[in-house]
């Protein structure tokens, strides 16, 4: 399996240093860029190749809200896996709808870091329960939140079978299977529904299946 690179974005270098020795039991995870804020995050970017980032929310310079942003507007293809001190639900959703595919407490184990860098590596975000505690909270409260999904989506029967296996977390491979389509198929299939739907990433895509009713 190809190393999944990791750029970790946290000002507090002793929670970088003791990550960096708590994924580095996994030979497929490789540390390749550190940064202390969002800009100097950014920055690396542009020179080091990044699969997943850990990313703070509270840094100087630039915040991991905003570097968040940037991130899907510069290097779509980065994955974004949010690990805080905070667990308010406004941050968590405003973070999911803004780009991030994972959300994560800091007092989270490795294990379960570990877990959630592969989900959002492969499928594309990580639900957790706090994730989904939150979601449920903004469905039953919508309206205190600008919707940013396009409701009056047509979707063909293709685009609802390929929605319905991501909101299963199959991967691209077993999804192409299911269907008989090459992954490379299932792939502009995903691509085409979250410009459809409005979204920036696939963890808009289940949200966005949530809040509709597609998937319960």
């Amino acid at each position: 399996m190809k190393k999944i690179k990791i750029a970790i974005a946290d000002d507090y270098k002793i929670y970088r240093d003791g990550l960096k020795v708590g994924l580095g039991a996994d030979d497929n995870l490789e540390v390749v860029l550190e940064a202390d804020n969002g800009e100097d995050l950014l920055t690396g970017m542009r020179s080091t190749a990044v699969d997943v980032i850990i990313m703070d929310l509270k840094m100087p310079v630039m915040d991991g809200v905003e570097a968040t942003k940037e991130v899907r507007k510069s290097f779509n293809s980065s994955k974004v896996l949010v690990v805080t001190m905070y667990d308010d639900d406004k941050f968590i959703i405003h973070l999911m709808e803004n780009g991030a595919n994972g959300y994560l407490l800091k007092n989270a184990d490795a294990d379960e870091i570990r877990k959630s860098i592969y989900a959002v590596h492969e499928n594309g975000y990580y639900f957790n329960d706090l994730v989904n505690k939150a979601l449920l909270k903004r469905l039953v409260l919508k309206g205190n939140i600008k919707p940013s999904f396009n409701k009056d989506v047509e979707f063909t029967e293709r685009e609802l079978q390929v929605l319905k296996l991501i909101c299963e977390e199959k991967t691209a491979t077993e999804m192409g299977k299911d269907l008989f389509l090459s992954p490379r198929s299932v792939e502009g299939i995903r691509t085409r529904l979250i410009e459809k739907v409005g979204v920036r990433n696939t963890a808009g895509l289940v949200m966005f299946a949530l809040k509709n009713g597609i998937v319960t």
